[in-house]
């Protein structure tokens, strides 16, 4: 889960936990909410109720997370008790609730291990890292892996689902799970448990997986078991189903849908005797990728740059990635290739030119940067705008603001914007006064910033413009300042009326 994941429900949590402590819910969050909800919820209502004890008919969840330890230790007697609120307890900076909860945790998972284990991992893992959490990540750990003694091979992954039982299938739901600790903790007891590693599923799962550490632990895993000697039995009089099983392996990782496990297959081929398809990859979208392909390629004696070249010659049109690839290796006399591209009627294309060019230092004329500023494709304009930032004392600052008029097209804007700001002064701050109202929110944001952040007094001082204008801007700009700062800049420009 991204953190914009967690922040949503972290604030369901305390939503929920205020409507419970006002009266308007009769119970807690509802079943498979996230560890996060529960955590929050818990936190919220410890803080939200201090006084007395509650009232024998108030809810059990308002129980469970009173701020009195002898509340919430009687409230846990309670066989209703959510399991999320009794996992907390456990957790509890109070001896005889810790134990309490603990002793009701025990007894879920004598009573109904597979769903506990399923249910509550993602929040043991979270705590986990409290004072006292552990006991309950040591416990499920070891309930995962005392299970799984009894089951042989429990977490070979080949089988089919219907097929797994008791700590196996608990494993097989967090391998598949949506939260990314669970994850990373049950791929972890998957590659430690006992059994054969699976090399070619281990790198289907490295190739699926969108989370990076858990990507690399199953990539890992899959180079390993192929460096391994394999078993008699595993191969035939040539060693073909061994072959097979490299290449496979290799496929999938060269799949993958992180950089990270692309470049591991990319880097494998070579180990597979396939060091002649590293041209395939040399137009990857990762810099990365394209890095490890351009070592496969000159260790099995090409030349990367030649093979941009022709790359880039593609009659069906290069790919914006070859362009960004030449320019990381190419030499000096490449420049004009890249120079050539700045026409190609292709706007990514354009756009990884003009980065090209930057990349190598290349001097591209002023007027051809200012002119692709009005270019069609957003990421040309900002790609040309990039170039022109260290440029921009010598614009002419007319140009720009004319650029940066409400009217023109929005990725023009924030591009001379961008180079106005650069150059600082007035022309910067009367961009900025124009843009307060922007209707693009971000412009309107950073507009907004750069006038209340101004230095009105040293504008005035440096006489970049005279007290009138100061003045008519500051009148225009007056309603992001409240009286007092507002008042404070007018004394600073000598305005008294």
């Amino acid at each position: 889960m991204n953190g914009a994941g967690r922040s949503g429900d972290t604030a369901r949590g305390r939503a929920l936990a205020q409507e419970l402590v006002d009266g308007r819910a009769a119970g807690g969050p509802p079943p498979g909410s996230g560890p996060e909800v529960w955590l929050a919820f818990d936190q919220h209502v410890r803080h939200a109720v201090t006084y007395g004890p509650p009232p024998l008919a108030a809810p059990l969840e308002l129980r469970l997370c009173h701020a009195r330890g002898w509340t919430r230790e009687a409230a846990l007697d309670d066989p209703h008790a959510p399991p999320e609120l009794v996992a907390i307890r456990t957790t509890d900076t109070v001896a005889p609730v810790r134990d309490r909860a603990r002793a009701a945790l025990e007894r879920a998972l004598s009573a109904h291990p597979e769903d506990t284990l399923l249910a509550l991992t993602p929040l043991a893992l979270r705590l986990g890292r409290r004072e006292h959490g552990g006991w309950i990540l040591d416990r499920f750990e070891g309930a995962l892996r005392g299970r799984a003694a009894a089951h042989g091979p429990w977490w070979h992954l080949r089988r089919p689902r219907a097929e797994c039982s008791g700590a196996a299938d608990v494993l097989s739901e967090l391998l598949a799970g949506p939260d990314r600790q669970a994850r990373r903790f049950a791929t972890r007891l998957a590659l430690t448990g006992p059994g054969p590693v699976d090399a070619l599923e281990c790198a289907r799962r490295a190739a699926a997986e969108l989370d990076p550490v858990t990507a690399g632990l199953w990539t890992d895993a899959a180079l390993a078991a192929l460096a391994a000697p394999a078993a008699p039995e595993a191969a035939g009089p040539g060693g073909g189903q061994a072959d097979a099983s490299t290449d496979a392996v290799t496929d999938a990782l060269t799949g993958g849908r992180l950089p990270a496990v692309r470049a591991a297959g990319v880097t494998a081929l070579r180990r597979a005797g396939r060091a002649a398809e590293g041209a395939r990859h040399l137009a990857d979208s990762s810099g990365l990728v394209r890095a490890c392909a351009r070592w496969l390629v000159g260790q099995d004696g090409g030349d990367p740059r030649e093979q941009y070249r022709w790359l880039i010659a593609d009659p069906a049109g290069p790919s914006p990635y070859a362009v960004t690839g030449l320019a990381e290796c190419g030499s000096r006399e490449d420049t004009a290739l890249l120079r050539e591209l700045l026409a190609h009627p292709v706007g990514r294309v354009r756009a990884a030119a003009l980065a090209g060019l930057r990349r190598r230092d290349a001097t591209v004329e002023d007027s051809v940067l200012l002119a692709l500023l009005d270019d069609p494709a957003a990421s040309v304009a900002r790609e040309a705008g990039l170039s022109l930032l260290p440029a921009a004392d010598r614009l002419d600052s007319a140009h720009l603001a004319e650029r940066a008029a409400l009217r023109g097209p929005l990725h023009t804007r924030r591009a001379a914007f961008r180079l106005l700001r650069a150059q600082g002064g007035i022309h910067a701050l009367r961009a900025s006064v124009a843009l307060i109202d922007d209707w693009h929110p971000k412009t309107r944001a950073t507009a907004r910033a750069t006038v209340r952040g101004w230095d009105w007094l040293l504008t005035r001082f440096t006489r970049q413009a005279d007290t009138a204008e100061l003045a008519g801007l500051l009148k225009r700009s007056a309603k992001l300042f409240d009286d007092h700062e507002l008042a404070l800049r007018r004394a600073r420009l000598g305005l008294t009326t």
